[in-house]
């Protein structure tokens, strides 16, 4: 099970948004973004909140849970 997200694609359809600019309007580094992007770090609910609304989209449109 695993979170999967939509970040790198929503980035880019926001004017091609860099990720230290997402990092900034969420309040967290760079690398983190990276690692969350990269499926490597599970945000928490907080930042997952933050960042769905730096792209003025639910939550569900930036993070999924899968199974298997």
């Amino acid at each position: 099970m695993a979170i999967e997200n939509e970040i790198r694609r929503l980035r880019f359809e926001n004017g091609e948004m860099t990720q230290q600019a997402l990092a900034e309007s969420v309040g967290v580094t760079r690398q983190t973004i990276i690692a969350i992007e990269q499926n490597k770090y599970a945000p928490s609910l907080e930042a997952a909140f933050k960042i769905a609304n730096a792209f003025g989209v639910p939550l569900e449109s930036v993070f999924r849970w899968r199974n298997g």
